[in-house]
């Protein structure tokens, strides 16, 4: 590489060691002092301007006031009574005020504009440099000006007689000069002012300079907006909710997953978080006055898993995660594991069954085999049919064959009450499937292991609304509990295998306030625990021009096919 080549990269180099510094603390730096030292020189100027204004008008009224003093009726007299000269009285007077006031000259006129007296002799007896008729008029005079002795600050008043009749004038001047060194001797004193504001300001920006590098972490503007838009970007961008509380309580950030979690709008930034969510778990939990990693809440229909993490602020940073699928998941492999263990008692208790069926045919038991296998077959009919009779929805209908099943399979009777109708009119069946599903795993739960378990299931519908009662044979609520088991995360029994419990019975208690209805506990016929939840609107109105194709207690169809096996069979 040839010379010419290697000598363009110095100038670039001088560009940046000797440009603008992209530190925060150096550019705050600068620019704080830019702006003491503007201010500073500002203040400077803008006091300087109206003192050289004063320093003018006290020196012209100075003069006035000596003019004054010095026009009177024995002056004029003299001024009357003798010719203009320089050894003359008018002459001598004149200068005996000079010299005892310090003025620069005091000139007397006749109403001719002819000087009787002046510093130098040789001007008395010619006529003024100046328009005389305005003081001549009878007007004192102010004024800066340029004479005979150079520019002075001037002031001219009229000479009177005994009379009161103008004779003449007298003309005082202050040499402006000295004006100016009043002026230039007032400058040091003010620069010093001047200079003790740059240094306060000077180091007052070092301090903030310095505060602002600490908070900052060194880091320079453009690293800062880089960091802003990319958090930006983070936060919105992430499948993950996040809410920044400051340390009054209030939101300070909100990002699009939390709003989703949370069902709330970027109106929430800037007010306090009980006043947004109302009272509450996940309030409490966001706010710090429940502890714990991975805290379970329930906000509407959703599951959320939330930590939280205080800043150094007072304020604190909450992480949200939907789980509300997994919980779905995760509650239906508990009912799969379920089945399967009941399957497994099943197919054990089918073989015995088999085995005994074959014993009977071995033995050529002909009879006693058919009434064998017709017994085994009526128990599990009937239980479909009983249900079907009275929960006309096909997927709530199934839910409870099934969960018969379970029950027998655990030496649990589950009943259902003979006074129990259901339309098959249902808004949301799942809603109901999902109400019912936790309470009865609740009651088999409660009453596992327990002699003579019972469980009964209720229902009864006025207009559209759904009443549902779950019993149990268990040992029961506490009374000072009734209200705990609703919350989220409470439980007594063990955690299963994919994470949280105590979830349930807060989700049935959701579903029904959703609906504007309740859900509360209380002793049961049995002994144990009887829930009530009542959900208003949780039926369509009825279609009148439809009929019941099988009220409760009419003759099947013999045209139709029998449902009551195919729903047993679906559900076991």
């Amino acid at each position: 590489m040839n010379p010419a080549q290697a000598s363009p990269p110095r100038p670039l180099a001088r560009r940046r060691r000797f440009g603008w510094p992209r530190r925060v603390f150096s550019q705050v730096l600068l620019m704080q002092l830019a702006i003491a030292t503007g201010v500073t020189v500002l203040a400077t100027g803008l006091f300087l301007a109206p003192l050289s204004a004063q320093l003018d008008d006290q020196a012209m009224r100075q003069a006035l006031a000596i003019a004054d003093s010095a026009a009177s009726p024995r002056l004029a007299a003299d001024l009357t009574g003798s010719p203009p000269s320089a050894r003359g009285p008018v002459q001598t007077e004149a200068e005996r005020i000079r010299t005892a006031t310090g003025a620069e000259y005091v000139v007397v006129m006749d109403t001719r504009g002819v000087r009787w007296s002046h510093t130098d002799p040789a001007q008395i007896g010619r006529l003024v440099s100046t328009d005389p008729s305005s003081v001549l008029a009878g007007h004192e005079v102010m004024e800066i000006d340029d004479g005979t002795l150079g520019r002075s600050a001037r002031g001219k008043v009229p000479l009177r007689d005994a009379d009161g009749r103008i004779v003449g004038a007298v003309s005082v001047g202050i040499e402006y000069d000295s004006v100016r060194d009043r002026l230039l001797a007032a400058i040091p004193g003010l620069l010093a002012y001047a200079g003790g504001a740059l240094a306060a300001g000077a180091l007052a920006a070092y301090l903030i300079s310095r505060r602002l590098q600490r908070q900052t972490h060194d880091l320079a503007f453009s690293d800062i907006s880089a960091l802003l838009a990319e958090r930006e970007a983070m936060l919105h961008g992430i499948r993950e909710g996040v809410v920044a509380l400051d340390r009054n309580g209030s939101v300070r950030l909100m990002n699009d997953e939390a709003q989703r979690l949370l069902g709330l709008g970027p109106e929430a930034a800037g007010r306090p978080l009980d006043e947004v969510l109302g009272t509450g778990r996940t309030a409490d939990v966001l706010a710090g006055r429940v502890t714990g990693d991975d805290l379970v809440t329930v906000r509407g229909h959703r599951v959320l898993i939330a930590n939280r993490m205080p800043t150094d602020d007072g304020g604190a940073v909450a992480t949200l995660r939907d789980r509300t699928e997994l919980e779905r998941l995760g509650r239906e492999l508990d009912s799969t594991r379920g089945l399967i263990d009941a399957l497994r008692a099943q197919d054990h208790e089918h073989a015995n069954r088999l085995h005994t069926l074959l014993g009977l045919l071995e033995l050529e038991m002909h009879d006693e085999a058919v009434e064998f296998v017709t017994e085994v077959v009526g128990v599990h009919r009937a239980t479909a049919e009983q249900v079907t009779e009275k929960i006309h929805d096909p997927l709530l209908a199934a839910l409870l064959v099934g969960k018969a099943t379970v029950a027998a399979e655990r030496a649990v009777e589950l009943r259902l009450a003979p006074d129990s109708l259901l339309p098959d009119r249902l808004v949301d069946p799942r809603e109901l499937v999902t109400v019912v599903g936790n309470l009865v795993d609740n009651a088999l739960d409660a009453v596992a292991g327990t002699p003579g378990a019972r469980i009964g299931v209720a229902f009864r519908a006025e207009d559209r609304t759904v009443v549902l009662r779950v019993s149990d044979s268990g040992p029961g609520v506490p009374e000072e509990r009734r209200e705990l088991i609703f919350t989220e995360g409470w439980t007594t029994k063990e955690l299963p295998s994919h994470g949280k419990r105590g979830l349930g019975l807060a989700l049935v208690r959701r579903l029904a306030e959703r609906r504007g209805g309740t859900a509360l506990v209380a002793p049961g016929p049995d002994g144990g625990a009887e829930f009530t939840v009542v959900l208003p609107d949780a039926l369509t109105d009825p279609d009148p021009t439809l009929t019941d194709p099988d009220p409760a207690g009419a003759e099947p169809d013999p045209a139709l096919p029998d449902p009551g096996p195919a729903l047993a069979e679906e559900a076991r």
